[in-house]
């Protein structure tokens, strides 16, 4: 019997740790959009401006990983496959240097082996993700965005299973009114219709972030009112997989801390500072530390001799002060 033209395997380089590096989409719950039960991911991919839906079923181990894959269209088979290829980060020579180098990295890396940050290359669900997440637990900015995608997200099916996904058109389409129905606030309300206008537009694209520098994506995410530098950073290593450290963002601050600074909470500074020989393995070792963190593994180091402790009624800048949420 010949396999269903919307059906596919796709083999991954091995090790990969699917489990654990899918994990994510279901630690705080099922906001419909990037969809794991354990066994299936059911997600979206953006192809020519339309959505298209996919589930992926994890069919191999660890030193045989392996997707069995059905896709909504048939004749999407060969975007989506690619877009699964790239979505998982590369285990690079640069990282592999660095497990050798930084003891912090290289236990991680043993104890959490074929763990890969997963990419999240929707950038309208990505910016949604950072706005949603300003400055409230994770699980309620999973059921805000699961009462968003409900409400106003395309339905979309693939082997049995829904997922929704966002048009640019439609959020920005809404007033500030129908989304804070959705216990959203007034500001994050306007920050995502602002986020879908720009996208919508074409002021802001894949493409278009892909082909710059890192500087000029800060720029061009920042003009857009309620998108500060976290965003931005949060984009270039989640999204583009730039080799960037989010050093605004809490749950990075707290897992370096306990990784490099005995525990303390450092600033933005001292986090770029002490992650600044990560280098081009940046995204890869940020994504591994904040697993780690969340899956209680991260063991407290000693503080390095030479970092001084601010002082105690030391107060972050106005910029360090905009929406820090805790890492997802």
């Amino acid at each position: 019997m010949e396999a269903s033209l919307d059906e596919f395997q796709l083999d991954f380089e091995a090790p990969l740790d699917f489990a654990a590096s899918l994990e994510i989409f279901r630690r705080s719950g099922d906001d419909l959009l990037d969809r794991f039960d354990g066994t299936w991911l059911v997600r979206t991919h953006r192809i020519d401006g339309r959505a298209t839906a996919y589930a992926a079923r994890i069919a191999g181990g660890l030193e045989t990983p392996r997707l069995q894959v059905t896709v909504e269209r048939e004749k999407d088979r060969e975007a989506v496959a690619g877009a699964l290829r790239t979505a998982f980060m590369p285990i690079t020579p640069e990282f592999e240097e660095l497990c050798r180098t930084d003891p912090v990295i290289g236990r991680l890396a043993a104890s959490h082996r074929g763990f890969r940050p997963v990419l999240q290359t929707d950038l309208l669900g990505a910016l949604v993700r950072c706005i949603s997440a300003q400055q409230v637990n994770l699980k309620w900015a999973s059921t805000v965005r699961r009462r968003l995608a409900e409400s106003f997200g395309r339905r979309h099916r693939a082997a049995g299973h829904a997922v929704y996904s966002f048009d640019p058109d439609r959020l920005a389409a809404l007033s500030i009114a129908d989304i804070r129905a959705l216990q959203f606030t007034n500001r994050k309300a306007e920050y995502v219709i602002n986020a879908a206008r720009a996208i919508a537009a074409g002021q802001l694209s894949i493409e278009s972030l892909a082909a710059l520098p890192d500087d000029e994506v800060i720029a061009r995410i920042t003009a857009i009112r309620g998108l500060g530098l976290w965003t931005a950073q949060w984009i270039l290593a989640r999204t583009l997989g730039r080799p960037r450290v989010s050093a605004f963002d809490l749950g990075v601050r707290k897992a370096v801390g306990k990784a490099y600074f005995g525990g303390r909470m450092p600033s933005p500074d001292e986090v770029r500072e002490a992650t600044a020989h990560w280098g081009p393995a940046s995204a890869m070792a940020q994504g591994l530390l904040l697993h780690a963190q969340h899956e209680k593994t991260l063991a407290l180091t000693a503080p390095p001799s030479d970092v001084r402790t601010p002082p105690a009624n030391a107060r972050p800048s106005r910029n360090q002060r905009r929406a820090l949420p805790a890492s997802r």
